[in-house]
């Protein structure tokens, strides 16, 4: 019995997003990822289609439709096998701060064009230093002297996803006169082009090599201060508050990575042959692809819990920090076991476990890495 129930409009999403990725993305994949980078017009593309920010309400542009048709669209993204067109970072990561916290005056600027692919956003918490302890973040925001309406910015952030393409920032500064570090961070919306914002360049990565991720420099940086998401001191409790689904995004993605890899791998194992027959009537082949069938499958229906539950608005910080760990560790031991089995061809690039591979390795590390999920799950638990 499943644990979600998808509607038949559900299920005609899924259709029509997979047609539209068959014949519009994935002829491209190759190319994006030997460019380093997904062109604007493909980001175009799927907000015409609009696939993307479906939860953003109607008045702004939206479809405003349930979390399922998020949790399909990330499926379906990872179906594609590449993750330089990065619609889950922008429509169920980014744009939902704006939905949530915004100004009405900041939400009929933004959001209309982010559901549109005319904006594509990005989120810049990460830093040199810090990494994945926001308290300890450098970059600061301090009231301008000479015009009371402004803030100006400086500092650095690292590993920014959509770092390149991005058009509008939400950026993480605190107030350097506040000695609480949580009650000094404040989120700001900082656009592409705003003097003082400089985008470093790409970095090169192991894998996700179509995601355009950077380094971003602020140097006496001027925004108004209307482009502060909410009242002062309140930016930590805001990303507190969001870092729930943006983990339970990396679970999601994790779960169909390690779906993809394992359906690549048995029609691999059923192809290829050894001695006269099919690999995969080998009992050792078969114990592999049993034990890494039985992973998934956990995973999944502990995934497809989680879900509910967050769409039900019930607080699960504990159990996504275990299942973003669990999840991302299990879909890399599903991807090393999938490389061994495809043998000297797993190495190879001409076939799709090798990015696979590379690909989800990264999961354990963004989004905080998994030590600090286990950190906050053991803190909740009293330990």
């Amino acid at each position: 019995m499943e644990i979600i129930n998808y509607s038949e409009e559900h299920r005609i999403f899924r259709n029509s997003l997979r047609k539209y990725l068959e014949k519009e993305v994935i002829p491209h994949v190759e190319e994006w990822e030997e460019a380093g980078i997904v062109p604007r017009s493909a980001w175009k593309g799927m907000g015409e289609q609009g696939f993307l920010c479906m939860g953003v309400p109607e008045e702004y542009g939206g479809l405003g439709v349930d979390f399922l048709y998020s949790v399909i669209a990330i499926e379906e993204m990872v179906r594609t096998n590449h993750s330089g067109l990065a619609a889950s970072l922008h429509s169920d990561i980014v744009v939902p701060y704006i939905v949530a916290f915004a100004s009405e005056e900041q939400k009929r600027k933004y959001l209309p064009r982010c559901v549109s692919g005319d904006i594509i956003t990005a989120i810049a918490m990460t830093e040199p230093n810090a990494g994945s302890d926001l308290a300890a973040m450098r970059t600061t925001a301090v009231a301008c002297t000479d015009d009371a309406d402004q803030f100006i910015i400086n500092g650095q952030k690292t590993f920014i996803s959509n770092g390149i393409n991005c058009d509008l920032l939400i950026l993480a500064a605190k107030d350097p006169a506040e000695k609480n570090p949580h009650t000094a961070v404040d989120l700001f919306l900082v656009g592409a082009g705003t003097k003082g914002f400089e985008k470093g360049k790409k970095i090169k990565k192991v894998g996700w090599h179509s995601q355009d991720t950077a380094e971003l420099f602020f140097t006496d940086c001027r925004i108004p201060k209307a482009n502060r998401i909410g009242d002062k001191g309140t930016g930590f409790l805001k990303l507190m508050l969001k870092l729930q689904q943006e983990r339970l995004v990396c679970a999601i993605a994790a779960v169909a990575s390690a779906e993809l890899i394992l359906e690549i791998t048995i029609r691999y194992c059923k192809e290829r042959t050894a001695f006269g027959r099919p690999i995969s009537k080998f009992q050792h082949t078969q114990f592999e692809l049993v034990e890494m069938a039985t992973e998934v499958k956990l995973g999944r229906t502990f995934l497809d819990k989680l879900i509910m539950d967050h769409m039900e608005g019930r607080n699960i910080v504990v159990e996504v920090s275990m299942a973003k760990y669990w999840t991302t560790d299990m879909a890399c031991r599903v991807a090393d076991r999938g490389v061994q089995l495809f043998g000297g061809y797993g190495y190879c690039e001409e076939y799709p476990i090798a990015r696979a591979w590379r690909d989800t390795r990264v999961m354990r590390i963004f989004a905080g890495t998994n030590e600090i999920m286990k950190s906050i799950a053991a803190r909740f638990m009293g330990l």
